[in-house]
Protein backbone atom coordinates (compact mmCIF):
# COMPACT_ATOMS: atom_id res chain seq x y z
CA UNK A 1 0.00 0.00 0.00
CA UNK A 2 1.30 3.45 -0.90
CA UNK A 3 1.42 5.66 2.19
CA UNK A 4 2.72 8.71 0.32
CA UNK A 5 5.89 9.07 2.32
CA UNK A 6 8.05 12.10 1.68
CA UNK A 7 11.34 11.56 -0.11
CA UNK A 8 13.20 11.86 3.21
CA UNK A 9 10.86 9.39 4.92
CA UNK A 10 11.22 6.90 2.08
CA UNK A 11 15.01 7.14 2.32
CA UNK A 12 14.78 6.68 6.10
CA UNK A 13 12.56 3.62 5.65
CA UNK A 14 14.97 2.05 3.15
CA UNK A 15 17.97 2.77 5.35
CA UNK A 16 16.32 1.34 8.48
CA UNK A 17 15.24 -1.73 6.49
CA UNK A 18 18.78 -2.29 5.22
CA UNK A 19 20.25 -1.94 8.71
CA UNK A 20 17.61 -4.30 10.12
CA UNK A 21 18.43 -6.98 7.58
CA UNK A 22 22.21 -6.63 7.50
CA UNK A 23 23.05 -5.69 11.10
CA UNK A 24 20.14 -6.54 13.41
CA UNK A 25 18.73 -9.82 12.10
CA UNK A 26 22.06 -11.71 12.16
CA UNK A 27 22.55 -11.00 15.89
CA UNK A 28 18.93 -11.00 17.12
CA UNK A 29 19.01 -14.59 18.38
CA UNK A 30 22.39 -14.10 20.06
CA UNK A 31 21.24 -11.13 22.11
CA UNK A 32 17.91 -12.76 22.90
CA UNK A 33 19.76 -15.78 24.26
CA UNK A 34 22.48 -13.92 26.16
CA UNK A 35 20.25 -11.11 27.45
CA UNK A 36 23.16 -8.71 26.80
CA UNK A 37 22.57 -5.13 25.78
CA UNK A 38 23.52 -4.64 22.08
CA UNK A 39 25.88 -1.70 22.39
CA UNK A 40 27.51 -2.46 19.03
CA UNK A 41 24.18 -2.16 17.23
CA UNK A 42 23.22 0.93 19.24
CA UNK A 43 26.39 2.60 17.99
CA UNK A 44 25.36 1.86 14.42
CA UNK A 45 21.95 3.40 15.10
CA UNK A 46 23.65 6.47 16.55
CA UNK A 47 26.06 6.86 13.65
CA UNK A 48 23.14 6.76 11.20
CA UNK A 49 21.14 9.36 13.10
CA UNK A 50 18.23 7.12 14.14
CA UNK A 51 18.12 8.65 17.63
CA UNK A 52 17.53 12.10 16.19
CA UNK A 53 14.87 11.46 13.56
CA UNK A 54 12.13 13.15 15.64
CA UNK A 55 14.27 15.91 17.20
CA UNK A 56 14.24 19.41 15.63
CA UNK A 57 17.24 20.45 13.55
CA UNK A 58 18.03 23.33 15.91
CA UNK A 59 18.89 20.73 18.55
CA UNK A 60 20.95 18.52 16.26
CA UNK A 61 18.18 16.21 15.05
CA UNK A 62 16.90 15.44 11.57
CA UNK A 63 13.83 17.59 12.03
CA UNK A 64 11.22 14.89 11.53
CA UNK A 65 8.42 13.97 13.88
CA UNK A 66 6.44 11.07 15.25
CA UNK A 67 5.99 9.70 11.72
CA UNK A 68 9.75 9.44 11.22
CA UNK A 69 10.13 7.72 14.58
CA UNK A 70 7.34 5.29 13.68
CA UNK A 71 8.96 4.40 10.36
CA UNK A 72 12.33 3.76 11.99
CA UNK A 73 11.00 1.67 14.87
CA UNK A 74 8.76 -0.40 12.60
CA UNK A 75 11.55 -1.35 10.20
CA UNK A 76 14.02 -2.21 12.98
CA UNK A 77 11.37 -4.24 14.83
CA UNK A 78 10.84 -6.46 11.78
CA UNK A 79 14.22 -7.94 12.66
CA UNK A 80 14.17 -7.60 16.47
CA UNK A 81 11.66 -5.83 18.67
CA UNK A 82 14.08 -5.84 21.60
CA UNK A 83 17.00 -4.19 19.83
CA UNK A 84 14.70 -1.62 18.21
CA UNK A 85 13.53 -0.64 21.68
CA UNK A 86 16.79 1.22 22.33
CA UNK A 87 15.51 3.88 19.92
CA UNK A 88 11.85 3.83 20.99
CA UNK A 89 12.56 3.92 24.74
CA UNK A 90 15.02 6.78 24.36
CA UNK A 91 12.30 8.70 22.54
CA UNK A 92 9.97 8.04 25.49
CA UNK A 93 12.55 9.58 27.82
CA UNK A 94 13.27 12.48 25.47
CA UNK A 95 9.76 13.58 24.55
CA UNK A 96 9.06 15.20 27.95
CA UNK A 97 12.03 17.49 27.28
CA UNK A 98 10.72 18.33 23.81
CA UNK A 99 7.28 19.08 25.24
CA UNK A 100 7.98 20.71 28.60
CA UNK A 101 11.68 21.55 28.73
CA UNK A 102 12.87 25.13 28.80
CA UNK A 103 15.43 26.43 26.29
CA UNK A 104 18.36 25.70 28.58
CA UNK A 105 17.23 22.10 29.21
CA UNK A 106 16.64 21.47 25.51
CA UNK A 107 20.05 22.85 24.54
CA UNK A 108 21.74 20.85 27.27
CA UNK A 109 20.24 17.43 26.59
CA UNK A 110 18.63 17.15 23.16
CA UNK A 111 21.76 17.47 20.98
CA UNK A 112 23.49 14.59 22.77
CA UNK A 113 20.32 12.49 22.64
CA UNK A 114 19.97 13.23 18.93
CA UNK A 115 23.52 12.06 18.30
CA UNK A 116 22.99 8.94 20.38
CA UNK A 117 25.82 9.86 22.74
CA UNK A 118 23.71 8.37 25.49
CA UNK A 119 20.28 6.81 25.94
CA UNK A 120 17.30 8.07 27.92
CA UNK A 121 14.74 6.36 30.13
CA UNK A 122 11.28 7.16 31.48
CA UNK A 123 10.65 6.52 35.16
CA UNK A 124 6.97 6.44 36.04
CA UNK A 125 6.12 2.85 37.00
CA UNK A 126 6.49 1.78 40.63
CA UNK A 127 5.61 -1.36 42.59
CA UNK A 128 2.29 0.27 43.58
CA UNK A 129 1.85 2.50 40.54
CA UNK A 130 1.39 0.65 37.28
CA UNK A 131 -1.90 1.19 35.49
CA UNK A 132 -2.75 3.56 38.37
CA UNK A 133 -0.02 5.99 37.35
CA UNK A 134 -1.25 8.60 39.79
CA UNK A 135 -0.33 6.39 42.77
CA UNK A 136 3.32 7.47 42.60
CA UNK A 137 5.04 7.22 46.00
CA UNK A 138 8.51 8.43 45.07
CA UNK A 139 8.94 11.72 46.91
CA UNK A 140 10.78 14.88 45.94
CA UNK A 141 11.40 17.43 48.67
CA UNK A 142 12.87 20.87 47.96
CA UNK A 143 16.11 21.55 49.86
CA UNK A 144 17.61 24.87 48.83
CA UNK A 145 18.99 24.56 45.31
CA UNK A 146 18.16 20.86 45.10
CA UNK A 147 15.28 18.40 45.24
CA UNK A 148 15.88 15.30 47.31
CA UNK A 149 14.32 12.20 45.73
CA UNK A 150 13.49 9.00 47.59
CA UNK A 151 11.70 5.98 46.16
CA UNK A 152 11.85 3.06 43.76
CA UNK A 153 10.94 2.80 40.10
CA UNK A 154 10.69 -0.59 38.43
CA UNK A 155 10.30 -2.17 35.01
CA UNK A 156 12.24 0.77 33.56
CA UNK A 157 13.20 0.24 29.93
CA UNK A 158 16.83 1.27 29.28
CA UNK A 159 17.27 1.11 33.05
CA UNK A 160 20.96 0.90 34.00
CA UNK A 161 22.12 1.60 30.42
CA UNK A 162 20.67 5.09 29.99
CA UNK A 163 22.49 8.20 31.19
CA UNK A 164 19.42 10.41 31.52
CA UNK A 165 16.04 9.64 33.09
CA UNK A 166 12.79 11.56 33.16
CA UNK A 167 11.57 10.82 36.68
CA UNK A 168 8.10 11.45 38.09
CA UNK A 169 7.86 12.07 41.83
CA UNK A 170 5.37 13.61 44.22
CA UNK A 171 6.29 17.05 45.52
CA UNK A 172 2.95 17.40 47.34
CA UNK A 173 1.23 14.09 48.22
CA UNK A 174 -1.81 15.93 49.59
CA UNK A 175 -2.71 17.03 46.05
CA UNK A 176 -2.74 13.56 44.50
CA UNK A 177 -1.96 13.60 40.78
CA UNK A 178 -1.76 17.41 40.92
CA UNK A 179 1.17 17.06 43.28
CA UNK A 180 3.34 15.03 40.88
CA UNK A 181 6.32 16.74 39.27
CA UNK A 182 8.84 15.73 36.61
CA UNK A 183 12.62 15.82 36.91
CA UNK A 184 15.63 15.19 34.67
CA UNK A 185 17.97 12.90 36.58
CA UNK A 186 21.40 12.02 35.26
CA UNK A 187 23.23 8.78 35.82
CA UNK A 188 25.87 9.59 38.42
CA UNK A 189 23.76 11.94 40.51
CA UNK A 190 24.46 11.10 44.19
CA UNK A 191 21.80 8.76 45.54
CA UNK A 192 20.84 7.12 42.22
CA UNK A 193 21.50 3.39 41.93
CA UNK A 194 20.18 0.37 40.08
CA UNK A 195 18.38 -2.70 41.35
CA UNK A 196 17.98 -6.05 39.67
CA UNK A 197 18.01 -6.49 35.91
CA UNK A 198 14.74 -8.18 35.00
CA UNK A 199 14.81 -11.61 33.31
CA UNK A 200 12.02 -11.21 30.76
CA UNK A 201 9.85 -13.38 28.52
CA UNK A 202 10.64 -11.30 25.44
CA UNK A 203 12.50 -8.18 24.26
CA UNK A 204 15.48 -9.70 26.03
CA UNK A 205 17.97 -7.53 24.14
CA UNK A 206 16.52 -4.54 25.97
CA UNK A 207 17.62 -3.71 29.51
CA UNK A 208 14.80 -3.47 32.08
CA UNK A 209 15.72 -2.72 35.68
CA UNK A 210 14.78 -1.16 38.97
CA UNK A 211 16.04 2.35 39.66
CA UNK A 212 16.53 3.35 43.27
CA UNK A 213 16.59 6.87 44.69
CA UNK A 214 18.02 7.27 48.16
CA UNK A 215 18.43 10.93 49.08
CA UNK A 216 19.19 11.55 45.41
CA UNK A 217 20.14 15.19 44.93
CA UNK A 218 18.71 16.76 41.78
CA UNK A 219 19.44 20.43 40.96
CA UNK A 220 16.32 22.59 40.95
CA UNK A 221 17.18 23.57 37.38
CA UNK A 222 16.30 19.98 36.40
CA UNK A 223 12.63 20.38 37.27
CA UNK A 224 10.61 19.97 34.06
CA UNK A 225 7.92 22.60 33.79
CA UNK A 226 6.53 23.63 37.17
CA UNK A 227 5.79 21.70 40.32
CA UNK A 228 2.54 19.79 39.98
CA UNK A 229 2.69 19.50 36.19
CA UNK A 230 4.29 16.06 36.15
CA UNK A 231 1.17 13.95 35.66
CA UNK A 232 0.05 16.09 32.73
CA UNK A 233 3.53 15.83 31.19
CA UNK A 234 3.48 12.05 31.66
CA UNK A 235 0.10 11.59 29.98
CA UNK A 236 0.82 14.00 27.12
CA UNK A 237 4.09 12.17 26.53
CA UNK A 238 2.21 8.89 26.15
CA UNK A 239 -0.08 10.52 23.60
CA UNK A 240 2.99 11.11 21.43
CA UNK A 241 4.93 7.93 22.12
CA UNK A 242 2.23 5.25 22.05
CA UNK A 243 2.40 5.27 18.23
CA UNK A 244 6.02 4.19 18.71
CA UNK A 245 4.89 1.11 20.64
CA UNK A 246 2.28 0.53 17.94
CA UNK A 247 5.00 0.76 15.29
CA UNK A 248 7.07 -1.79 17.20
CA UNK A 249 4.02 -4.06 17.20
CA UNK A 250 3.47 -3.59 13.46
CA UNK A 251 7.12 -4.36 12.77
CA UNK A 252 7.00 -7.54 14.88
CA UNK A 253 3.80 -8.63 13.15
CA UNK A 254 5.20 -7.88 9.69
CA UNK A 255 8.38 -9.80 10.44
CA UNK A 256 6.41 -12.80 11.68
CA UNK A 257 4.14 -12.71 8.62
CA UNK A 258 7.13 -12.69 6.27
CA UNK A 259 8.70 -15.68 8.01
CA UNK A 260 5.41 -17.56 7.98
CA UNK A 261 4.83 -16.89 4.30
CA UNK A 262 8.34 -18.05 3.40
CA UNK A 263 7.97 -21.19 5.50
CA UNK A 264 4.57 -22.20 4.11
CA UNK A 265 5.91 -21.94 0.56
CA UNK A 266 8.70 -24.38 1.42
CA UNK A 267 7.13 -26.84 3.86
CA UNK A 268 5.64 -29.84 2.09
CA UNK A 269 2.90 -32.14 3.38
CA UNK A 270 0.67 -34.57 1.47
CA UNK A 271 2.87 -34.11 -1.57
CA UNK A 272 2.56 -30.34 -1.90
CA UNK A 273 3.57 -27.12 -0.14
CA UNK A 274 1.25 -26.21 2.71
CA UNK A 275 0.82 -22.76 1.11
CA UNK A 276 -1.27 -24.46 -1.56
CA UNK A 277 -3.94 -25.41 0.98
CA UNK A 278 -6.90 -23.07 1.17
CA UNK A 279 -6.97 -23.16 4.97
CA UNK A 280 -3.38 -21.86 5.08
CA UNK A 281 -4.09 -19.19 2.48
CA UNK A 282 -7.04 -17.95 4.54
CA UNK A 283 -4.81 -17.61 7.61
CA UNK A 284 -2.17 -15.72 5.64
CA UNK A 285 -4.80 -13.47 4.09
CA UNK A 286 -6.21 -12.54 7.51
CA UNK A 287 -2.74 -11.93 8.91
CA UNK A 288 -1.73 -9.66 6.02
CA UNK A 289 -4.99 -7.70 6.19
CA UNK A 290 -4.65 -7.18 9.93
CA UNK A 291 -1.06 -5.95 9.61
CA UNK A 292 -1.96 -3.53 6.84
CA UNK A 293 -4.93 -2.17 8.80
CA UNK A 294 -2.75 -1.67 11.88
CA UNK A 295 -0.07 0.11 9.85
CA UNK A 296 -2.64 2.44 8.29
CA UNK A 297 -4.00 3.43 11.70
CA UNK A 298 -0.53 3.97 13.14
CA UNK A 299 0.63 6.09 10.21
CA UNK A 300 -2.52 8.20 10.21
CA UNK A 301 -2.23 8.80 13.95
CA UNK A 302 1.44 9.80 13.61
CA UNK A 303 0.58 12.26 10.85
CA UNK A 304 -2.26 13.66 12.93
CA UNK A 305 0.13 14.31 15.82
CA UNK A 306 2.75 15.88 13.54
CA UNK A 307 0.11 18.18 12.06
CA UNK A 308 -0.21 19.85 15.45
CA UNK A 309 -3.58 18.40 16.45
CA UNK A 310 -4.26 18.97 20.13
CA UNK A 311 -6.79 16.29 21.01
CA UNK A 312 -4.88 13.10 20.19
CA UNK A 313 -5.43 10.83 23.21
CA UNK A 314 -8.14 8.71 21.61
CA UNK A 315 -6.32 8.07 18.35
CA UNK A 316 -3.04 7.39 20.13
CA UNK A 317 -4.73 4.84 22.37
CA UNK A 318 -6.54 3.27 19.41
CA UNK A 319 -3.41 2.70 17.35
CA UNK A 320 -1.51 1.22 20.30
CA UNK A 321 -4.46 -1.02 21.18
CA UNK A 322 -5.15 -2.27 17.68
CA UNK A 323 -1.54 -2.73 16.59
CA UNK A 324 -0.49 -4.62 19.70
CA UNK A 325 -3.53 -6.91 19.62
CA UNK A 326 -2.73 -7.49 15.95
CA UNK A 327 0.88 -8.36 16.77
CA UNK A 328 -0.22 -10.93 19.32
CA UNK A 329 -2.78 -12.45 16.94
CA UNK A 330 -0.44 -12.55 13.95
CA UNK A 331 2.52 -14.00 15.84
CA UNK A 332 0.26 -16.65 17.41
CA UNK A 333 -0.98 -17.64 13.96
CA UNK A 334 2.59 -17.61 12.63
CA UNK A 335 3.68 -20.10 15.29
CA UNK A 336 0.69 -22.25 14.35
CA UNK A 337 1.71 -22.21 10.69
CA UNK A 338 5.16 -23.44 11.64
CA UNK A 339 3.55 -26.33 13.54
CA UNK A 340 5.88 -28.14 15.91
CA UNK A 341 8.87 -26.27 14.53
CA UNK A 342 7.28 -23.01 15.63
CA UNK A 343 7.56 -24.14 19.23
CA UNK A 344 11.28 -24.78 19.01
CA UNK A 345 14.00 -22.27 19.82
CA UNK A 346 15.89 -23.42 16.72
CA UNK A 347 13.42 -21.44 14.62
CA UNK A 348 13.11 -17.64 14.97
CA UNK A 349 9.32 -17.42 14.97
CA UNK A 350 8.83 -18.18 18.68
CA UNK A 351 10.87 -15.09 19.51
CA UNK A 352 8.40 -12.89 17.61
CA UNK A 353 5.61 -14.43 19.67
CA UNK A 354 7.44 -13.65 22.91
CA UNK A 355 8.40 -10.13 21.85
CA UNK A 356 4.85 -9.26 20.78
CA UNK A 357 3.29 -9.74 24.21
CA UNK A 358 4.89 -6.73 25.87
CA UNK A 359 3.32 -4.35 23.35
CA UNK A 360 -0.05 -5.09 24.95
CA UNK A 361 1.34 -4.17 28.37
CA UNK A 362 3.76 -1.26 28.50
CA UNK A 363 2.94 2.43 28.03
CA UNK A 364 -0.47 1.52 29.38
CA UNK A 365 -2.04 -1.93 29.20
CA UNK A 366 -4.62 -2.43 26.50
CA UNK A 367 -7.30 -2.38 29.17
CA UNK A 368 -6.17 1.16 29.98
CA UNK A 369 -6.25 2.04 26.26
CA UNK A 370 -9.87 0.91 26.13
CA UNK A 371 -10.65 3.09 29.15
CA UNK A 372 -9.07 6.10 27.45
CA UNK A 373 -11.02 5.47 24.25
CA UNK A 374 -14.29 4.73 26.04
CA UNK A 375 -14.14 7.81 28.25
CA UNK A 376 -13.33 9.97 25.26
CA UNK A 377 -16.34 8.63 23.39
CA UNK A 378 -18.67 9.19 26.36
CA UNK A 379 -17.47 12.77 26.85
CA UNK A 380 -16.99 13.91 23.28
CA UNK A 381 -18.51 11.35 20.97
CA UNK A 382 -16.84 10.67 17.64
Amino acid sequence: MDYFLTEQQQMLKELAHKVAEEKVRPVAAKYDESHEFPWDIVKIFADLGFFGVYIPEEYGGLGGGVMDLVITVEELSRACGGIALAVAATALGAYPILMAGNDEQKKRYLPDLAEGKYLAGYCLTEPEAGSDAGAVRTRAVRDGDYYILNGTKHFITNGSVAKLYTVFASTDPSRGIRGISAFLVEDGFPGLSYGKLEDKLGIRASATSEILFQDCRVPKENLLGKEGQGFRIAMETFDRTRPGVAAQAVGIAQGALELALEYTKQRRQFGQTIASFEAIQFMLADMATQVEAARALVYQTARMIDSGAKDISRESAMCKLFASDTAMKVTTDAVQLFGGYGYMRDYPIEKYFRDAKITQIYEGTNQIQRLVIGRHLIKRGF
